[in-house]
């Protein structure tokens, strides 16, 4: 699945003008921005839409569609983030329904009820609001209600702060050699296995004997849920979704991955730029954790990375620390856009109103 660069999103010039002290886009610029986003996405999920479509599904990156939760189509659309009202075109937007009134509570907190020519189009409009016209604002526009945002998001924002931020301060544990794959294929011959369109490279009896000549130490409890029962009591560490955010730590491949997840779970206060590079890191490090596997998956143009070998736990490790490098940059980003968050919902919230 071959993917061309993507583009990069137009620049943001500092001279924008400004709304209720919200930076302003103008609509040139954000639709430009908007088609870049997809463009940037599509390299991704077109291909496998392709494979769908003929029946097929991919062993590695279907994954990130399967077990995360965020489809392709509202991983394609575009949200600025806090802070920054998308101006309308008064030649090209009709705005909201006639009626349905301009006011944040008309809409700002419903799915699917708006012009497709606005942002998230395609029933992602959820906790948008309108921006009367004004003098900066000719047309009007719409930007996220960040303190509706955070008012009914405040427990996730609470949890994505803590987790993202404890696991950053920890040093980064580069000893796993990706095992928690193999655990979960331990005992094939008893209980099959996860990715059955594949085989397993050294078999079902190679298999157990790498699970069982070596320190498994998984700290990743969406992980360890799936190792095969008999696989479980070998790991030193008995994780629980209770422990989960003490034992998380940035040499795990899962949460690093996870990483994309909370930037989408606090769309569309989290900007889609961010939220893309989040994916882009979790694609790598899918398929290099797959890489890592007890799975053949050369006929899918994946070479191995043979961690059963003093070679193969070598190369894992280098990438397993860059890795670990990158996904703390993101979540120093996601926590700062958070903070941002909190910033602009504060006034509001303090004032008891929606602004």
């Amino acid at each position: 699945m071959s993917r061309s660069a993507p583009s990069a999103p137009p620049a943001v010039s500092p001279s924008a003008p400004s709304a209720e002290g919200l930076h302003v886009l103008p609509a040139a610029q954000w639709r430009a921005a908007a088609q870049a986003h997809r463009d940037r996405v599509s390299t991704y999920t077109e291909p496998l839409r392709e494979l769908h479509a003929a029946g097929v599904r991919h062993p590695v990156h279907d994954f990130l569609f399967s077990y995360y939760s965020l489809t392709p189509g509202a991983l394609e659309r575009w949200h600025p983030g806090a802070g920054t009202v998308l101006a309308a075109d008064p030649g090209h937007d009709a705005g909201p329904e006639p009626g349905a009134g301009r006011s944040p509570a008309a809409v700002g907190h419903q799915d699917g009820a708006h012009p497709a020519s606005g942002p998230g189009s395609g029933g992602g409009w959820r906790f948008y609001r309108w921006v009367e016209p004004s003098r900066e604002l000719p047309g009007g526009g719409w930007t996220v209600d960040v303190p509706a945002f955070a008012e009914r998001r405040a427990s996730m924002i609470e949890f994505a702060e803590r987790i993202l931020g404890l696991t950053a301060q920890r040093p980064a544990r580069l000893a796993c050699f990706g095992l928690h794959e193999w655990a979960m294929a331990y005992r094939s011959e008893v209980h099959g296995v996860r990715h059955s369109t594949v085989p397993l490279r050294l078999g079902a009896e190679g298999t157990n004997a790498v699970v069982e000549q070596n320190r498994i130490g998984c700290s990743h409890f969406d992980a360890f849920r799936f190792y095969a029962p008999e696989a479980a009591p070998l790991n030193t560490l008995q994780p629980t979704r209770q422990t989960q955010v003490e034992l998380e730590q940035p040499g795990c491949l899962h949460a690093n991955m996870d990483v994309y997840k909370w930037a989408y779970k606090l769309l569309p206060a989290v900007s889609s730029d961010l939220v893309a590079e989040c994916f882009e890191l979790a694609w790598r490090i899918r398929t290099m954790d797959m890489q890592a596997s007890p799975y053949e998956l050369a006929d899918w143009g994946l070479e191995p990375i043979r961690i059963e070998t003093p070679g193969g736990r070598a190369e894992y490790v280098r990438a397993q620390r860059g890795f670990a490098e990158e996904a703390n940059a993101l979540r120093h980003r996601l926590l700062a856009e958070l903070k941002t968050v909190r910033t602009l919902a504060g006034p509001a919230r303090q004032e008891g109103t929606t602004r």
